[in-house]
């Protein structure tokens, strides 16, 4: 087995998600034609895996797509899968639903564990300036149980700062009822923005100060402008993260409304306020608002990834064609596929 690129000599990273295929982490395979390649992180080469070790990898790559694979995109001719630390891009179709948005799921939980790593840093500050006051004597009862209590919440706060500022959109509009001009959102303002289902993904309501929610007040951002914000707006509110059981919970709300893009028209028949919506269905919206960006970037991916395909298995075709005989290639793929189609 090869552990270095062809074309470049860039070392394939170990895995061990596959006993016979233990180098690479990107990997296509065909397994109607057994083919298996393992793709270069560095070059994005293609390098073809010798037909004498194809056979057991090919096996063990399909019972892992079967078993474990979710198809992030697809084209009729390739799918790009995530298989626990492995992306695979697949030839042929595969019956398997798409889901590109539980990976944002994945990372709700994880940015959880990071928001408590950072409580934890503020706690054991505050032990440390704790500990240290009563050695000097520089510090009161009443001093150390505030800094104790308020030291966690200002490096969490800190941190959210840092990575968002203070403002979700700037831009440059006005009030539909009155005309008053409105700059910004603030974050701090975000319970009171108004979501409404538009056609294609939700529009959001920016309240005018003058018009006090007057019916048809207040500033509409539609389409993109309307979906960047309120990605931003919900990352803010969510920087601490979700917890497994709400997650899941969030999930269970998109598959019952039929997937990403019909959530929003489900829970959002009428306007209503951020503030007014439940966790759960924050939670579920932040992961369908990021579903729009998810897919346009894995299209762009896919079709760049299908085209190195088309010049590989032009290649592959004569190396196969040369060094294996025929009848013997027709029982590789019987027994690799089992006689069917995928």
């Amino acid at each position: 087995m090869y552990r270095r690129c062809l074309v470049c000599d860039h070392e394939f990273a170990a895995n061990d998600a596959l006993e016979h295929l233990d180098r690479g982490r990107k990997i296509a395979c065909d397994p109607e034609k057994g083919r298996l390649w393992l793709i270069c992180r560095a070059c994005s080469r293609w390098s073809l895996v010798p037909i004498e070790s194809r056979w057991e990898a090919l096996e063990e790559l399909e019972k892992l797509v079967r078993d474990q694979a979710r198809v992030l995109s697809r084209t009729d001719n390739v799918a790009l899968m995530r298989a626990g630390p492995l992306e695979i891009v697949r030839v042929g179709r595969a019956q398997l639903r798409e889901e590109a948005w539980w990976r944002y799921g994945r990372e709700l939980r994880q940015r959880r564990e990071r928001f408590k790593k950072l409580s934890t840093a503020g706690t054991v500050g505050a032990a440390a300036a704790i500990a240290g006051g009563w050695a000097t004597g520089g510090i009161g009862f009443v001093g150390a149980w505030l800094v104790w209590d308020n030291a966690p919440k200002l490096v969490t706060s800190g941190a959210r700062w840092l990575r968002f500022g203070g403002t979700a959109w700037r831009g440059k509009g006005e009030c539909m009822r009155c005309g008053r001009q409105i700059d910004r959102v603030r974050y701090s303002e975000r319970g009171g923005l108004v979501l409404t289902a538009e056609e294609e993904s939700p529009g959001l309501i920016v309240a005018c100060l003058r018009c006090d929610q007057a019916r048809d007040s207040g500033l509409l951002l539609t389409g993109q402008e309307a979906n960047r914000t309120l990605r931003k707006v919900l990352g803010y509110h969510h920087f601490a993260g979700a917890s497994e059981r709400r997650v899941d919970k969030a999930v269970g709300l998109i598959e019952a409304s039929g997937g990403p893009e019909r959530l929003p028209s489900r829970i959002l028949k009428r306007n209503r306020p951020l503030g007014d919506m439940g966790q759960v269905g924050r939670v579920a919206l932040e992961i369908a608002v990021h579903e729009e960006t998810e897919r346009r970037l894995l299209a762009m991916e896919l079709a760049e990834l299908e085209a190195h395909w088309r010049r590989e298995e032009e290649l592959a075709s004569i190396m196969d064609g040369e060094l294996t005989p025929l009848p013997l290639m027709d029982s590789f793929r019987r027994r690799i596929t089992g006689g069917r189609s995928w």
